[in-house]
């Protein structure tokens, strides 16, 4: 595990039997005792700053049986006197699936309590939930519960949550039937229409999504990677991205090459929240710095973002941990109004399905902590409540869009966008005149969040606004409002096709890509094309892969098939290779083989790779590429990469009537020795539900043959074959097998040497 580069110097504080550390300067209380929550999971804060916690009933058993049970809560904690701990517990909800998610937004709290979302409303402010409402079904529940996790609100307004295990989900998206086994990012708007996928996954279990001020997504999860001593970390949660580890129910999503790359490896971590900071009450350093749980590995750590062209590196450093006490596993993160930190510590009940958590303690409750800068100043109203939100005008509101308090600007945020188009003037002014970047970014996110002419347009203003972060998040806004005005479509491309070398350039870039995959027209594929030389640019390979994945992904999304085709013309290789991967990957993309074989004998490996990558998932081609392999099978001097990467294909492709003949013929009859041996390995990798006609006899002619090399391979055939074959023809393979072992024992045995003439005149 690689998460410090050094030891840092740390405060000690004591709690029962637990010693907690963070970094010098900083100081640790307990806020909440187990008479008012038990076991917390996670917790939202409302407007007042009543703080909402799930509550675990301590119960591992499987999921079906817990949503028999439904005996976990939702419990509402107050600071009645001010002093920063929580004295008063209320039971907002009982009755609960086991609450996997928590989230305040707009007078009611969304638990996600898998198979559902559930929408809480207390309507009579007695501090109980009166009216529930089953806000999503995602209508599949695994043993494990990992079929949901969230919600998350996204700075645009949208609710985000997670999808984990690999139960089949079907939804209508874009107006189409759409279902999916794989683990996925979904989104829909606080009205829960217009839900969508955001990203793919192969990994178990996302959890957690955190979002930078300019809009990028992150997910905390885990098995994003197996093997090396990687598996669990962050991603760089980027659209239309297909991530996770290799897995079938990946099958039939849209790839634009390999699975995307992990930003943060943090091994057998169970990642499992994650969170950016936003005041500056920690330090300027520690703002806007993503602090993620990790609950196998008893801490919290603290990642500091840096741009690597379209995506981001890391300085990682632990923030919080317990190292003497197995049972601390913090599960969520959350910063108050008054730049302090709280962090749950579930205790030790949590034993399903997790691999490193075997030993099942509901009787080692948990506890909420309070994380403090040492010397920290007093924060006036933190939550605002001073500020007539109601009567005050939109321009007077908007003057709290940069306010330093987080919990205020968020406010003014929410405020306003519920004023819809009424309050758009106010936001384009502050647009147009603000000196400060972060009002005029949250002017942006605001208009998001509205529907309305005026919103569209104000948003428009944000295009180009001379700080690259608020273009960022007015591009992610046109995207995501599909706002189709010529005048955005002509920005974006220019955008696209500009020749940035910042990172924050690039990053702009690939914004831009995605915006104009969603809302693009045929004309906009050839910029996207053209701008895959801007690859060069990228100093890591990751940087590389998602600003490639964006552009391609774009020119998927806008599926004209006859433009994308003609990139297949192009001189310059990326341009060639983005528009092969984008037909072969859009819907009626129509590509053929004879399109792809040129570039499988292409001196540029990237290309070559790619047609490879093709071709491999297309085993209806075989015919088609028959003669391509004959030509490989009599390639001289092949090299060990070229060997295997053809015996795999052959092997994909040996369901084709015309392929098992050529392997058959080339294992008998072919003069080179490499090429028999290539075509037997084929045949035994080819994961055939029978034997092909006639292999059988080919493979037991090849036994009487000297070469010790091929006969390896044509045994590791036959018993391949011989598990398919009939009763009766495994015994025809005795004598042939009976010979052989004869000739091992007669002619290679040193005590029989003097034999061996004879030997092999009798055999």
């Amino acid at each position: 595990i690689v998460i410090l580069a050094c030891k840092l110097a740390a405060a000690e504080f004591t709690f029962g039997n637990q010693v907690l550390k963070v970094p010098d300067g900083f100081e640790i209380e307990l806020v909440s005792n187990t008479n008012l929550v038990k076991r917390p999971v996670t917790m939202s804060f409302d407007e007042q700053g009543r703080l909402y916690v799930t509550d675990s009933s301590g119960s591992s058993e499987k999921g079906p049986t817990q949503y028999e049970k439904k005996d976990h809560r939702v419990m509402r904690l107050e600071d009645t006197d001010g002093d920063g701990r929580f004295d008063k517990s209320t039971t907002f909800a009982d009755n609960m699936m086991f609450p996997e998610g928590c989230l305040y937004y707009d007078g009611s709290v969304y638990v996600g309590a898998p198979p559902s979302i559930w929408k809480l409303t207390d309507t009579n402010n007695d501090g109980i939930a009166d009216v529930r409402e089953e806000w999503h079904k995602g209508n599949t529940l695994t043993d494990c519960a990992n079929d949901l996790h969230g919600p998350h609100l996204g700075p645009d307004g949208w609710i985000y949550w997670c999808k984990g295990a690999f139960a089949e989900q079907t939804y209508e998206v874009n107006g189409k039937p759409w279902s999916s086994k794989a683990s996925h990012i979904f989104r829909a708007r606080p009205d829960h229409t217009g839900i969508e996928p955001v990203l793919t996954g192969g990994m178990d279990n996302p959890v957690a999504v955190a979002f930078s001020p300019e809009g990028e997504r992150f997910l905390a999860g885990t098995f994003f990677e197996t093997g090396g001593g990687k598996r669990d970390g962050v991603i760089h949660a980027v659209y239309g991205g297909v991530y996770g580890k290799p897995n079938d129910v990946l099958e039939g999503h849209k790839r634009t090459g390999d699975l995307m790359p992990v930003m943060i490896h943090l091994s057998v971590s169970a990642s499992c929240d994650a969170i950016f900071y936003q005041s500056k009450i920690f330090g300027d350093d520690f703002k806007n710095n993503m602090l993620v749980c990790n609950f196998n590995l008893h801490n919290v750590t603290r990642h500091v973002l840096e741009p690597d062209g379209a995506t981001f590196k890391t300085k990682d450093s632990v923030f919080l941990s317990c190292e003497n006490d197995p049972d601390f596993h913090p599960t969520c993160a959350l910063e108050d109004a008054d730049g302090s930190l709280l962090v749950i510590d579930t205790g030790g009940w949590y034993k399903i399905c997790c691999p490193t958590s075997q030993l099942y303690k509901p009787d080692v409750l948990g506890a909420i902590y309070r994380i403090r800068k040492k010397g920290a100043p007093k924060v006036e109203d933190p939550r605002g409540l001073k500020i007539k939100w109601k009567e005050s005008r939109s321009f007077a509101l908007a003057k709290f869009l940069d306010d330093p308090r987080p919990f205020v600007r968020n406010r003014a945020i929410h405020e306003l966008a519920k004023r819809k188009d009424a309050a758009s003037p106010a936001l384009a002014n502050v647009l147009q005149k603000s000196k400060s970047v972060e009002a005029r970014r949250n002017a942006v996110w605001t208009l998001t969040r509205i529907d309305g002419p005026q919103a569209r347009k104000a948003v428009r203003l944000g295009l180009k606004d001379p700080d690259k972060t608020v273009q960022h998040a007015a591009v992610h806004s046109v995207g995501l409002r599909r706002d189709r005005d010529r005048e955005v479509q002509t920005h974006l491309a220019a955008v696209v096709v500009e020749d940035f070398v910042a990172g924050d350039g690039i990053s702009l870039k690939r914004a831009a890509a995605e915006a104009l995959g969603r809302i693009g027209g045929k004309y906009d594929v050839p910029l996207l094309l053209r701008a895959m030389p801007a690859l060069r640019a990228a100093t890591t390979d990751d940087a590389r892969r998602v600003l490639e994945h964006s552009l391609i992904f774009a020119v998927i999304e806008i599926g004209d098939t006859a433009i994308t085709a003609a990139g297949l013309n192009s001189a310059n290789i990326q341009e060639k290779r983005a528009a092969l991967i984008a037909l072969d990957q859009m819907d009626n993309g129509g590509l053929k083989p004879e399109q792809v074989t040129p570039s499988l004998n292409s001196t540029n490996q990237e290309l070559k790779q790619t047609a490879m990558w093709i071709v491999s998932h297309h085993p209806e081609w075989g015919g088609a590429l028959t003669g391509f392999f004959r030509e490989q099978l009599t390639a001289k001097n092949p090299g060990a990469s070229d060997r295997e990467q053809l015996q795999n294909l052959l092997a994909q492709f040996a369901g084709d009537s015309a392929i098992q003949d050529l392997l058959a013929t080339t294992a008998r009859d072919s003069k080179s020795k490499e090429a028999r041996i290539i075509a037997l390995h084929a045949m035994s990798r080819a994961g055939l539900k029978q034997e092909p006609q006639g292999w059988l006899k080919v493979l037991e002619a090849i036994l009487g043959e000297d070469d010790e090399a091929i006969l390896r391979a044509n045994v590791a055939a036959i018993r391949v074959m011989t598990s398919l074959a009939s009763d009766g023809e495994k015994l025809n393979m005795i004598p042939g097998l009976w010979r052989l072992a004869c000739t091992l024992v007669l002619v290679r045995c040193p005590i029989t040497w003097p034999l061996s003439a004879f030997a092999r005149a009798w055999l």
